[in-house]
C-alpha cells in the first residue's frame, strides 16, 4: 500500500479547539496545506496528537466513510468520531473501537537494534556491562534537577566501581543544563560516552539501545520507558518522589509485568522484549478487513 506522510498545522481558531471544532473543514489549514490535504482520499489515515485528531476526524466525513481513520493518543473527546483510537492503558478512555497498549508505540525490533549496532560499532568495544542511561527532564509533578542527578550518578558510579563496565549517558531536549553539568562532571573519568545534543555528534540513541546490557531511564517519559522495555535487557529507574496519577499507573503496570525495576535491584540480565506495535497494527488490519 502506498504511504504518504503529511505534516499539517491547523490554524487558529481550529487549533485552539482541536479536535472539537470542525466547522469549515479544510479551511482549518493554510492554503498550501489544503492543496495536499485533498482528494483522492486514502483508504486509511493515521494521526497522532491533538492537532492531527482534528484532521483524522474530518477525513471520515470528507471521504464519505471510505477512509478508516485511526487516531493515536487520547483525543479528549468521545472516540466514536474515529474508526480506531489507540491510547495507552493508563489513559481513562474506553470503547469498542479503542485499543489500549500498555505503553507507547515504537519502531524497536530486532532489525532496528541490529541497525543501531551496525551504525555505532565503536560502542560494542566499550567494556561490559554497558549501561545505557536515558535522561529526560522535569514535567508536572516530577523533579529532574541537579539534586536528582547527583543521587542518580552516586548509584550509577557505585555499581560501576563494583562491577566495572561503561556508562552510555544520553540527555534529551528536555534535560536542564544543570543536570547535564552534574552528569558530565561525574562521569568524566568513566569509560563510555556522554551525549548532550547535536554539538556532541549525531544522536547515538539507536546504538546505545542496540549495545546496552542494562538500561537506566528517568521516570518522566512514557516513550523512553516503552522503548527501553522493547530492547530485551533489564530496565531500571530511580523514583525520588511519588509520581503523578497516570504516570504512577503506567509504572505500576510495568513493574507488575516484570518490565521495570528499581535502580538498586539486581534483576535478570535479559528479559523478553516488550513489543506491542506489531500486534496493534495486526489488530487494526483485522478491523479494517472486517468492515
Amino acid at each position: 500500500m502506498p504511504v504518504r506522510h503529511l505534516v499539517l498545522s491547523p490554524r487558529a481558531p481550529w487549533s485552539w479547539f482541536s479536535p472539537h471544532f470542525v466547522l469549515g473543514g479544510r479551511l482549518a489549514l493554510p492554503r498550501a496545506q489544503r492543496d495536499i490535504f485533498a482528494p483522492p482520499w486514502p483508504d486509511v489515515a493515521i494521526g497522532c496528537g491533538r492537532s492531527a485528531a482534528l484532521l483524522t476526524r474530518m477525513l471520515r466525513k470528507l471521504a464519505s466513510g471510505h477512509c478508516h481513520a485511526v487516531q493515536i493518543l487520547d483525543p479528549r473527546i468521545t472516540p466514536t468520531h474515529w474508526d480506531t483510537v489507540i491510547t495507552p492503558r493508563h489513559d481513562p478512555l474506553s470503547g469498542t473501537n479503542v485499543l489500549q497498549p500498555l505503553g507507547s508505540l515504537n519502531p524497536i525490533d530486532d532489525a532496528w537494534l541490529e541497525d543501531g549496532r551496525e551504525a555505532w560499532p565503536t560502542l560494542g568495544k566499550l567494556p561490559s556491562p554497558r549501561v545505557g542511561v536515558l535522561i529526560g527532564g522535569p514535567r508536572s509533578g516530577i523533579r529532574i534537577d541537579a539534586d536528582y542527578a547527583r543521587h542518580l550518578v552516586a548509584r550509577l558510579l557505585a555499581r560501576q566501581h563494583a562491577e566495572g563496565g561503561s556508562l552510555l549517558i544520553l540527555a534529551s531536549r528536555r534535560t536542564p543544563d544543570a543536570v547535564m553539568e552534574v552528569l558530565r562532571a561525574a562521569v568524566r573519568d568513566v569509560p563510555g560516552l556522554f551525549w548532550s545534543g547535536a554539538d556532541d555528534s549525531s544522536n547515538p540513541y539507536p546504538g546505545v539501545l542496540g549495545w546496552a546490557d542494562r538500561l537506566v531511564v528517568t521516570p518522566d517519559s512514557v516513550n523512553m520507558l516503552s522503548e527501553a522495555c522493547s530492547v530485551g535487557c533489564t530496565v531500571q529507574t530511580l523514583v525520588s518522589l511519588p509520581l503523578p496519577g497516570k504516570l504512577a499507573r503506567f509504572h505500576q503496570s510495568l513493574r507488575e509485568t516484570g518490565l521495570l525495576h528499581d535502580l538498586d535491584s539486581h534483576s535478570p540480565v535479559r528479559q523478553t522484549p516488550f513489543r506491542e506495535t506489531e500486534a496493534i497494527a495486526a489488530e487494526v488490519r483485522r478491523r479494517m478487513l472486517a468492515v
